[in-house]
């Protein structure tokens, strides 16, 4: 047995519960792992609410953390209890302990650390996808990062200041833009109180920005296409503040030719040699110290529900761990 974080029915964060689990043995291209830190992300809100349907309740939360093998199956040669590994995926590392299929592991460099990596496994890798293969920056070109203060913007900040770009961001707080500022981004954007639209324009004296990341969704996304120069790309890859309204695509046409997609992390690392290929580039960068992994909060794994209920109001930067 073990403890978790179950949720039996969607809903706010009251239906978060922490409740003793059973762990199956270990199976055949399988590992035992005891956790040793559990990131929060916001698709884990998705999930709670039922925004993104999980095919069955009660289901364990939780869709990335670092910990220890402790066994493993039948035909598992490349790790041995011992081993320090992280993932991201399958969902459930919302507990002390799993079982976990041996080929979504990656095993981590002594220069990373468990919270390192479980603050950066899902953040780091989406960051990794959308700079690198989604739209691959270059050096002299500006990018607009939505959220640039929240676990993904401050490491899209870093990064692609160190590939040579000039980085906008967008912050609800003047705390959040110092935050951002520390990280990269060279033109922080207060949205609560400042137009982005306009800043971007004198920023880049009209001419608009290569691509945009955006993880807002509702409240940004139609904006966030006049923000973009002719044959630019938005990357909508989260939904913050809701789901885009259908739209007519011939907009995107009458703006400049632009490019939309909608990427998801689970696509760029479905094969093994991606997942690893990918990892490496995000542990070269983060033990160079060319990209520092932002641990904002904490919270114990049996208070869950709270670290919901301060992600949803905004109130956390950077990443959150949940520890067991």
């Amino acid at each position: 047995m073990t403890k978790a974080i179950r949720i039996h029915q969607t809903g706010g964060p009251e239906v978060l519960r922490w409740e003793e689990v059973e762990v199956p043995r270990v199976g055949p291209g399988e590992v035992r792992l005891r956790h040793t830190a559990v990131g929060l992300n916001y698709i884990d809100v998705y999930h709670r609410t039922g925004l993104y349907p999980l095919a069955k309740l009660p289901v364990i939360l939780g869709r990335e953390a670092s910990g220890v093998v402790e066994e493993v199956g039948a035909g598992v040669a490349s790790l041995k209890p011992g081993d320090r590994v992280a993932y991201v995926d399958p969902i459930g590392s919302y507990a002390e302990a799993r079982i976990s299929p041996a080929d979504r592991l990656v095993p981590l460099p002594a220069g990373i650390s468990d919270q390192q990596a479980a603050g950066m496994m899902l953040k780091g890798l989406t960051a990794q996808y959308l700079l690198r293969r989604t739209y691959r920056v270059q050096s002299g070109e500006t990018i607009l990062v939505h959220a640039a203060a929240g676990g993904v913007g401050l490491i899209l900040c870093q990064w692609a200041k160190h590939l040579g770009a000039t980085v906008i961001g967008t912050v609800s707080s003047d705390a959040k833009a110092e935050l951002a500022k520390r990280h990269g981004c060279g033109h922080p954007i207060v949205y609560t109180r400042e137009d982005f639209v306009e800043r971007v324009k004198q920023v880049t004296y009209g001419a608009g920005v290569s691509v945009v990341y955006d993880s807002v969704g509702k409240d940004t996304f139609l904006r966030s296409l006049d923000c973009l120069r002719p044959l630019g790309v938005i990357a909508l890859y989260g939904q913050a503040s809701g789901p885009v309204a259908p739209f007519d695509p011939a907009m995107l046409m009458t703006k400049g030719s632009l490019f939309l997609t909608r990427p998801t992390l689970a696509t760029y690392a479905a094969k093994r040699d991606d997942l690893l290929a990918n990892s490496r580039e995000l542990f070269g960068v983060v033990e160079s110290g060319a990209v520092k992994i932002e641990i904002g909060q904490t919270y114990p794994l049996k208070d869950t529900a709270q670290a919901h209920r301060d992600l949803e109001a905004r109130k956390t930067t950077g990443s959150t761990l949940l520890l067991p």
